[in-house]
């Protein structure tokens, strides 16, 4: 019963995505408001259940291959707002596109977001992979919702086999790690890796096949292939959700690998780490500045901050760490925004995902324009705003663990990448609207993104508050 109590959430998630299911199965095409509004009131019951136990230390549970700490319930609550947010903004979405209502937008959600919370408290090889088919499975399945789109199918497709793909070789890896060490438990895998000196070679190579896993999740070159063609392809509220909630649990997974299982490796890592890093900042802008399309050129947005993101992590410590995840975070919020901002432009004959659908929103939206320029120079860095921060946190840990070269070569790249931000604000403001017709939206969506964006200015003239909680949840990392 212990047990079962620390992962109350996670069962009554589970229960509760299929309750929805179910009001789904036999009310969905008569009431989408039931389904929709089963699933707001799911998270908010989990979102609760959550943030009411906040352990002291690290708290185990099933024979150790389930891990309570607070690093786990500081992203799982954020996890969960994102989800509850995404709900609205998809609702948005399916009211303003009525042949696309998909009800099962929602459970499936509902069961990647148990994927993801499973994710973050694994503590065993075991679970970190039954947490990612959860959540990579549901996936699939979100972005094959437009079952009369040719486009979304080919995505769905392509995301599916190189998914495959990356857990097959994931789990080879998991497979050396198990048989040099003999141990399917985090803990214990920390503690051989010290006194494996012999083992050495063999447990890098299960390592590589680990990061490997680790970086398509995350979607960083050169397992980026899926990133740019699954964004375009999906319908908005399902790569506005891949955009934001699965990237929080990429990391918890990144953490829960490598620093709570492999921290020993920290030297080999993090090369590999700097390889990806590099990389992925490079290509990420620079494939970004030729799109036309505004979902894909947040593709390859995403690519180039995932690698910055991974700036943290490469110094490996604590405040690294922290780093890491306030950056994250932030990004989370700023995709979400900019994700919203393409739903407030969509109508029932477009999906309002061209960057000339931007064309003259400065006339047609003086506010909203002003909410998405505050998202651009967020994600180019530019202060105050809540990017700046983010990027100067993992700059500064990088160059405190000596990768002065690393944190130059980032600064040349996010230079590079506030070209394709600035473009934007540009087609906002100096071009010509192709309609005279102002932007409509209902009193929930312009009051959500207006949100959504004044948060991000907020969090960039006062960082202290989230740094401060990324700092907490890792604490228990420091030396």
């Amino acid at each position: 019963m212990n047990d079962i109590a620390l992962i109350l959430p996670e069962v009554s998630l589970l229960a509760l995505a299929c309750v929805v299911l179910l009001v789904d199965a036999f009310a969905g095409k008569r009431s989408p408001e039931l389904t929709f509004w089963a699933a707001v009131l799911s998270c908010v019951i989990v979102l609760a259940e959550v943030a009411r136990f906040v352990p002291e230390a690290a708290m185990f549970g099933f024979s150790g291959t389930l891990r309570i700490d607070v690093l786990g319930v500081v992203l799982k609550t954020f996890v969960l707002v994102l989800v509850l947010l995404s709900f609205f903004y998809a609702r948005e979405y399916f009211s303003k596109r009525p042949g696309e209502i998909r009800g099962e937008y929602y459970p499936l959600a509902l069961f990647a977001t148990l994927g993801m919370m499973i994710l973050i408290s694994a503590s065993s090889l075991l679970t970190v992979y039954l947490g990612l088919e959860l959540l990579s499975l549901s996936l699939y399945s979100l972005v094959a919702l437009q079952r009369n789109s040719v486009v979304a199918s080919e995505a769905a497709m392509k995301y599916f086999v190189l998914g495959a793909l990356a857990s097959g070789l994931l789990l080879y890896g998991m497979s050396i790690l198990y048989g040099v060490a003999g141990t399917l438990d985090l803990s214990e895998l920390l503690v051989k890796v010290a006194n494996l000196e012999s083992q050495r070679l063999l447990l890098t190579f299960g390592l590589v096949f680990l990061v490997v896993g680790i970086g398509f999740k995350l979607g960083v070159v050169p397992f980026h292939m899926w990133v740019p063609d699954v964004y375009q392809g999906a319908a908005t509220p399902v790569t506005q959700f891949i955009g934001t909630a699965p990237k929080l649990a990429a990391f918890g997974m990144t953490m829960r690998l490598l620093v709570d299982g492999l921290e020993g490796l920290a030297e080999q890592w993090q090369q590999m780490l700097i390889i990806l890093s590099v990389l992925s900042m490079g290509l990420g802008n620079l494939l970004a500045i030729s799109q036309r399309n505004f979902k894909r050129m947040l593709a390859y947005s995403t690519i180039a901050h995932m690698g910055f993101m991974l700036l943290g992590l490469i110094s490996a410590s604590a405040n690294g760490y922290a780093a890491s995840m306030f950056y994250i975070t932030l990004y989370a919020l700023m995709s979400m925004g900019a994700f919203g901002s393409i739903i407030l432009l969509c109508s029932a004959q477009s999906e309002g995902d061209q960057l000339s659908d931007l064309a003259g929103l400065g006339k047609r939206s003086p506010w909203f324009a002003f909410i998405l320029l505050i998202l651009m120079f967020s994600m180019a860095g530019v202060p105050p705003f809540g990017g700046f921060w983010a990027k100067w946190s993992v700059l500064k840990e990088v160059v405190a663990a000596d990768y002065v070269w690393l944190a130059g070569v980032a600064v040349l790249f996010s230079l590079i990448g506030a070209y394709y931000y600035l473009r934007v604000i540009k087609i906002m403001y100096f071009d010509e609207p192709e309609s005279p017709y102002p932007v409509t939206g209902s009193a929930d969506l312009r009051f959500l993104l207006s949100v959504n964006g004044l948060l991000v200015l907020l969090l960039g003239l006062m960082p202290g508050g989230l740094m401060a909680i990324c700092q907490a949840a890792a604490i228990p990392y420091s030396p």
